[in-house]
């Protein structure tokens, strides 16, 4: 049964919901469109911003060192974060693509031809010194340069090479991350 206190306590929390909707909601509804966020997403936002308030301030008798309009705001805000986390986590699997192509060719498949196409010397310099970890005075002597200082000049024109290549098909540094 309804009471006389059950009532007006009813009127009463209408009231502050409607005061803390006009107050708050347009800010909310700000923030959420600026995060990329739609209007009925702004709303289901709000809706559980406000149920956090209330039951914090209202039920809990948290005090409130800011306004509500702000302490809303900001319980607003780390919602929608915590929603936009768990849309990335819950992404579907069946949307990725995992056919092979030839972008999608593995990273190290990519690099060597990559080498391959700048030419057998200088896949075997570049070997030497990245993978063999020889010095340039070794790579001189095994490549026959007349000194330390070509072999580091003829690294560079390889290295230049594939950079080249790598321009050329409009990669970036991010292709070869695995």
């Amino acid at each position: 049964m309804l009471t006389e206190a059950s009532v007006a306590s009813a009127a009463t929390k209408e009231t502050l919901f409607t005061q803390l909707y006009l107050q708050a909601f347009p800010a909310v509804a700000r923030y959420i469109s600026r995060k990329g966020g739609t209007l009925e997403e702004a709303q289901d936002i709000f809706q559980e911003a406000l149920l956090v308030y209330y039951e914090k301030v209202v039920i809990d008798g948290f005090e409130l060192k800011n306004s509500p309009r702000a302490y809303i705001l900001g319980i607003a805000r780390n919602l929608w974060l915590k929603a936009q986390e768990k849309s990335i986590r819950t992404e579907s699997m069946s949307d990725l693509d995992f056919s092979e192509t030839p972008e999608s060719q593995p990273v190290s498949e990519k690099l060597l031809s990559f080498l391959q196409q700048a030419g057998k010397k200088c896949m075997d310099v570049l070997q030497s010194f990245y993978y063999e970890k020889l010095s340039m005075r070794e790579v001189s002597a095994r490549f026959g340069f007349r000194s330390e200082r070509s072999a580091t000049v003829q690294k560079y024109k390889c290295l230049e090479k594939v950079r080249e290549q790598v321009k050329a098909k409009s990669l970036t540094y991010e292709d070869f991350l695995d």
